[in-house]
């Protein structure tokens, strides 16, 4: 990506809002740059009217002056400084609450390419890049081209020829410059995918920690985050040399500018065509001018480093989900939900193949069969988490494309067997932020049967649940999970798994609240327990992504079918 079209996609989409912070922010970098060449220029008076002529008037004016130039160049520093903090962290916290809501809206497909250490490597980390464009960019292009150009002025007003002697040195600066920014440009680019590899693992580390105990893979992950470590500071080490030697070639030319000056004038002064004031002003700003070149010298490193990362968020902005919903969605009309002879293939897999069936309206049906059969796939096919490679999905008739995203998924409540917890407060976790009433909340305490285990946490529904629900039990988070869907009070009720993981009597309790939460609604059953779907209206059972068998539990196990023979083999193993 080009320079220009990164910070024009910066200055559009984010900074254009501050401008008058910004401008307010130029205007005094633009003071506290100038400040430099009236410094350089009083070098003049000081020397020649002070210091040999001695004239004691001029003292007080000279020594005031420089007095008053240190106090303006204080006062505007802290006050662009502060102009650009405001600004860059506002860019920064809107950046990334844009990204987080928008890698929200992307496929779960997309999802599952990119792993979540990756995504927070770009969201807390590359977005960081606005820090240091507001930070040396802007304030490099402010106050010290301003510098730059009223030292300029200066030493043009004293000699021009002495100016061109001192920039003898800058053509070499050219064809070096553009390497190194092509270096560093590589070096970011490998830092950050390093960086975000170094996160993919710790989020892996994090997140499978017992596992890891268990199979004693502690030094094993160690060393692999080790050999990450070692490749980044590789990496950026490399990087630095990069950043460090464009200053380092402007230390040369300016080296070579100081001694070809210093030989040059230095005969002009002996000779009497030049007075020590002329030469030290000459001289004064050319050292001044020293530090604004070194930084905006590092301004094309820390630009080339900012490009990568801004271009690495941009490519997230620049990812659109492919399911969205229609341009004039129809309304939603309850009913049944059927499935016509849908197929879905991820890549070369097939994973449902001429799938048809139908859910009636207030029905339980249950979907059983072996791993891998299709029975999550169902749920996702009917969510919208994923589209089909063809045949219709209907709710009510209305194909589900047809809906309106939002409108389709208001109308389910979800129980999985890993329930999703916060890391926040129990309370939190069943209302999501909703405007809930204490009568509602109640009601859904005691049909999830949360009342139950609540009262004994110190702190109520107040207590904290823990990173992914850790302070519970498998059986207290699913309860949670079903207060949660009391509460949103959805037509169609969508149990996968929801009891498989619980022990003989969390399942009895969890089972209760389940029933009370079917009460009057759409039910889907995935199970592999099938004593937990006897009672279900209707049983589907899948094979190879599509419905070999469906009717009632005691009519398949007299058809002595699929059915029944996953029954027996589930009873005899269990026997």
């Amino acid at each position: 990506m080009k320079p220009e079209g990164s910070l024009s996609w910066l200055w559009r989409g984010y900074l254009r809002p501050h401008w008058p912070a910004l401008v307010g922010a130029g205007l005094l970098m633009a003071v506290e740059g100038s400040m430099l060449g009236f410094l350089s220029y009083m070098m003049k008076p000081m020397f020649d009217a002070v210091f040999v002529a001695g004239e004691s008037g001029a003292l007080w004016a000279v020594g005031l002056g420089i007095l008053a130039i240190f106090f303006i160049r204080a006062a505007t520093s802290v006050g662009q400084k502060l102009l650009l903090a405001r600004v860059a962290s506002k860019v920064i916290y809107k950046m990334k609450t844009r990204l987080v809501a928008h890698l929200m809206r992307l496929d779960t497909t997309w999802h599952g390419r990119n792993p979540p250490g990756a995504l927070i490597e770009r969201v807390s980390n590359d977005t960081g890049a606005v820090r240091e464009v507001a930070s040396v960019v802007i304030t490099g292009l402010g106050r010290d081209v301003v510098a730059l150009v009223s030292l300029l002025a200066v030493v043009l007003w004293i000699d021009w020829q002495w100016t061109l002697v001192a920039l003898m040195g800058t053509p070499l600066l050219v064809a070096p410059t553009l390497l190194v920014q092509s270096f560093i440009r590589r070096t970011a680019l490998r830092n950050r995918v390093l960086a975000q590899h170094m996160s993919v693992r710790l989020d892996e580390v994090f997140h499978g920690i017992n596992p890891i105990k268990l199979n004693r893979l502690e030094d094993y992950q160690s060393r692999q985050f080790d050999g990450l470590a070692a490749e980044r500071v590789d990496a950026e080490v490399r990087n630095q040399f990069g950043r460090a030697a464009v200053p380092a070639l402007i230390d040369i030319m300016t080296g070579i500018g100081f001694f070809a000056v210093l030989i040059y004038g230095g005969r002009e002064i002996m000779d009497g065509e030049k007075t020590v004031g002329e030469f030290m002003s000459f001289f004064t700003a050319m050292a001044l001018a020293f530090e604004p070149l070194r930084r905006l010298g590092q301004i094309s490193g820390v630009w080339q480093a900012a490009q990568v990362s801004l271009g690495r968020v941009r490519e997230m902005f620049d990812v659109r989900p492919s399911l969205t919903s229609p341009a004039a969605p129809r309304a939603v009309s309850p009913g049944d939900i059927e499935f016509k002879d849908v197929h879905l293939s991820y890549g070369e897999a097939q994973v449902l193949n001429g799938l048809s069936l139908v859910a009636r309206a207030g029905e339980t049906t249950a979907l059983v069969g072996a791993s891998g059969a299709g029975k999550s796939t169902v749920f996702n096919l009917l969510t919208r988490l994923v589209d089909p490679s063809s045949g219709t999905i209907t709710l009510g008739g209305t194909p589900i494309d047809a809906l309106g995203l939002p409108d389709l998924r208001a109308q389910f409540s979800m129980v999985s067997q890993e329930a999703l917890l916060f890391d926040d407060t129990l309370r939190e976790n069943i209302v999501l932020g909703s405007e809930v009433s204490e009568e509602r909340l109640e009601a859904a305490l005691r049909g999830a049967h949360v009342t139950d285990f609540v009262r004994d946490f110190p702190e109520g529904l107040d207590s904290p649940a823990g990173p992914r629900g850790s302070s519970l039990s498998g059986g207290q988070r699913q309860r949670i999970a079903i207060a949660r869907a009391l509460l949103r009070d959805a037509p169609i009720l969508l149990l996968d798994e929801a009891t498989s993981a619980l022990d003989t009597k969390s399942e009895a309790v969890v089972q209760a609240a389940l029933d009370e939460l079917a009460q009057g609604r759409t039910t889907l059953v995935i199970a592999h327990r099938l004593s937990t779907v006897r009672g279900a209206d209707r049983i589907l059972v899948m094979q190879a992504g599509r419905v070999v068998e469906e009717g009632t539990h005691e009519a398949l196990l007299d058809k002595g079918g699929a059915y029944a023979e996953l029954y027996r083999l589930q009873f005899a193993d269990e026997a």
